[in-house]
């Protein structure tokens, strides 16, 4: 009996030690089951589901196309464009396999052979390369790890751990989900380059200005090299870092087979050759362009409490009612009813602009501006005590327009809203500062006060361009400034400047539509006209041309008097009608900005814009149909989905008679007037009508110029009223502004791949009986004169 018991208790106690041996040995495999279990169902951290897999979030960066289908800007967060796998080199295909994941095309999410080889590194105290797939280190780029730090050792590893089972889980599942060319695709579309770069699309833009497809076996390699550490290698910062790296990469695909040594050979000791370019929405191709579509696309529904300008609130307003493209982000919602941001929903902007026209639009800008005009005030203001600022200028006007100027920046703007008081801030502009300046040779180091760099900037003229087709609306080129990182207000758009001469055609249409000819005769005498309310008589002053006063008193023609600018001509014209009648016209050709109905119209005090003179102009090129000018005709999703088409809008302004006589009036002003330089100074042949423009003191200077496919505008002032030349010679519009014109035009002529010609004409309505040809009205004299006001 004792020996049975004896037996039992054996049994017993080998039971039990069996049981706690299973325990033991199960424990592990158990709660390595419950923590997948958790992992897995979200309890321990995000864990992406099925959609979030499918569509994984990633900020994805808003391309530009300009018309003739180039990438002129981007909008991001993160400067990241997706791609497909056609789209990618082999080279890069090989190179990142060779290097990150040689068995990748036999694992399914984890490579077994890779992490033993990282244990066994582990154990024996010797590095033998990382563990981690493609696969995996996709996962921890679309669902990054937890970041925040933990001191403690004990708290760190575990966390450590449950992020490596989340980022295998996360791989088996991308595994499941999509095919390795796929992965590759959308880890090469997630990882970071550096230079606030992401994705291979951007990082082949950036370090070589190329595109995915077209990489080089050793450009592939170096960035694919790059990604270990985008710092520590990269090209910019650390050449020999990056050089030594891409020979790691190259080396990796000799050791499996992608190259042979004879290509390792020859192209190892190849140097990086790079080709920086900065992705720097200050920097590039249209830059006022893009920032006017940003805000425009971006806009929220104007509220009054937020504008302090009345008309700016009636303007805006109008666009958000009338204006597909205004607010488009705003107006328009997403599957999830959210809005569309341009920064990260990786939309497809295609615009109207055309790359080649911009870029000579923008050297013709730099062209005149840095070569003659600007050199020739800064001689003019040279050694005075007042520069920039006119003569009349007394010190207390001065002092008001830079305190305004500084109030207006954006380090007071900052400042203020810190909680520094008027004192404070106006102490810190008046100490000096190492700083960073614009000059017409370059940015110069200096140490000037803030204040002091105020009146700095205020010495160089600014300058606005627009470009557009007349039948389409399509803007072609967009010159915002003459450099936007240090001048960024738009002179196209935004600026109301008083526009002088620039407006008399609208004066002249009055007569043109109701049956007076460009050769009819009026008098040359002034012109008085009786004001209401017991105000004074208004009487224009007379054209300031020496060489017109040979004219006064003379019968002249409409077509001669709008040539050579004539004041007391379009008072004539004004007081047969009306200044609202010319307003009302004006309205009709586009203009909306505010215009008062005095009779000084007639010698050019309305503000308007940029945009609005050459729009308007172009009413006369397009048979009297005045098209909107418009700046993207389409939008797209990251997919190619369309999900805007934007047309523009045209409305009948005048009819055709009307906009022909009116073609042939501002002619004269090319063939014999104020704008005679186009002819004997450019040589620039073709049907060509134009305007130009001079207001009070030559604060502003302007030109617009007509021809059968393109009608162009240029203007160009101070910053303020009283910055200008001192005399007309110079500060004319044909001397301030024509010259870009022109300039821009011989290089579109001379391009042959934009198809415009010098052999255009513009097309004369059938039956068409009012003479235009007024040579036998006219004296034999052609006047290449100078611009009047």
């Amino acid at each position: 009996m004792d020996k049975i018991n004896k037996n039992i208790n054996i049994e017993k106690k080998k039971n039990k030690f069996l049981l706690i041996f299973w325990l033991l040995f199960s424990f592990p495999f158990f709660t390595l089951t419950i923590i997948i279990i958790l992992i897995v169902s979200g309890a321990m951290g995000f864990m992406p589901s099925f959609e979030e897999l499918e569509n994984p979030k990633s900020n994805i960066a808003s391309e530009i196309y300009s018309s003739d289908q180039k990438v002129i800007g981007k909008y991001y967060y993160q400067n990241r464009t997706f791609v497909g796998f056609r789209d990618l080199s082999p080279y890069l295909i090989n190179a990142l396999i060779a290097t990150e994941d040689y068995r990748f095309e036999q694992h399914s999410g984890i490579d077994g052979k890779a992490l033993w080889r990282v244990v066994t590194g582990v154990v024996t105290g010797s590095s033998k390369g990382g563990g981690s797939t493609i696969t995996q280190q996709l996962a921890k780029n679309l669902f990054p790890r937890d970041t925040s730090r933990n001191n403690s050792r004990l708290l760190k590893l575990p966390k450590l751990a449950v992020s490596k089972f989340k980022e295998w889980i996360t791989a088996i599942k991308l595994e499941k989900n999509y095919t390795k060319e796929e992965i590759l695709v959308m880890y090469l579309n997630t990882v970071a380059y550096g230079h606030e770069t992401f994705g291979i699309k951007s990082a082949a833009r950036t370090f070589f200005n190329s595109s995915p497809d077209s990489l080089k076996l050793e450009q592939a390699a170096m960035l694919v090299g790059v990604l270990k550490a985008p710092t520590f290698y990269s090209p910019v910062r650390n050449p020999e870092r990056a050089l030594k790296r891409r020979g790691v990469v190259l080396a990796q695909m000799k050791k499996y087979n992608f190259i042979t040594k004879a290509v390792f050979d020859s192209v190892k000791n190849l140097p990086l050759n790079l080709n920086f370019v900065v992705q720097d929405h200050t920097q590039g191709l249209a830059t006022y362009f893009r920032e006017y579509l940003r805000t425009t696309l971006m806009a929220n529904e104007p509220e009054r409490k937020e504008y302090i300008d009345y008309e700016k609130y009636k303007e805006d307003s109008t666009d958000w009612k009338n204006n597909p493209a205004y607010g488009w982000c705003n107006k328009n919602k997403k599957a999830d009813g959210t809005s569309y941001n341009i920064y990260k929903d990786g939309l497809r902007i295609y615009t109207t602009i055309n790359s080649k026209m911009q870029k000579y639009a923008e050297e013709a800008v730099v062209e005149h501006m840095s070569g003659f005009l600007q050199k020739a005030f800064f001689k003019e203001q040279k050694d005075r005590k007042k520069a920039p600022f006119a003569w009349n200028m007394n010190d207390e006007q001065i002092r008001q327009i830079m305190t305004t100027s500084m109030k207006r920046s954006e380090r007071c703007r900052v400042m203020k809203s810190q909680g520094f008081s008027l004192a404070e801030i106006e102490d810190v502009f008046n100490k000096p500062v190492k700083m960073r300046v614009f000059s017409w040779s370059g940015e110069r180091d200096t140490v000037m006060t803030p204040l002091d760099s105020i009146r700095y900037y205020k010495h160089y003229l600014r300058a606005g361009f627009m470009s557009m087709e007349p039948q389409t609306g399509y803007v072609r080129a967009y010159v915002g400034g003459t450099n936007y990182r240090h001048f960024k207000y738009d002179q196209v758009k935004l600026a109301h400047r008083q526009v002088g001469s620039t407006f008399k055609p609208f004066i002249y249409t009055l007569a043109m539509q109701t049956g007076y000819s460009p050769c009819y005769k009026v008098p040359n005498i002034p012109v008085t006209f009786i004001m209401p309310d017991g105000q004074p008589p208004y009487t224009p002053q007379y054209s300031t041309a020496n060489f017109l006063e040979k004219y006064d008193g003379k019968m002249i023609t409409l077509k001669f008097a709008l040539a050579n600018s004539l004041n007391q001509i379009s008072a004539w014209v004004l007081k047969h009608f009306t200044p609202q009648a010319a307003i009302d016209i004006a309205r009709k050709m586009g203009v909306r900005s505010r215009i008062e109905p005095y009779p000084s119209i007639c010698v050019g005090i309305p503000e308007l814009t940029l945009y609005e003179v050459v729009g308007a102009f172009s009413t006369f090129d397009n048979k009297g149909v005045y098209t909107e000018p418009i700046f993207v005709t389409r939008i797209e999703d990251r997919n190619g989905n369309v999900l805007a088409i934007i047309k523009p809008k045209k409305i009948e302004a005048i009819n055709e008679e009307t906009a022909y006589l009116m073609l042939s009036l501002m002619s004269g002003v090319v063939d014999y007037g104020t704008s005679g330089r186009i002819r004997y100074q450019y040589k620039i042949e073709g049907d060509i009508a134009g305007k130009t423009g001079t207001t009070n003191n030559q604060s502003d200077g302007w030109f617009t110029g007509i021809t059968p496919a393109l009608v162009s505008g240029a203007w160009v002032g101070g910053e303020e009223r009283s910055i200008h030349f001192r005399g007309i010679e110079l500060g004319q519009g044909a001397s301030m502004a024509l010259p870009i014109w022109a300039l821009y035009m011989k290089k579109v002529y001379a391009d042959k791949s934009l198809g415009y010609t010098t052999t255009e004409k513009f097309i004369k309505p059938k039956n068409l009986s009012v003479e235009t040809d007024c040579n036998k009205y006219e004296q034999e004299e052609r006047i290449k004169g100078e611009e009047v006001l």
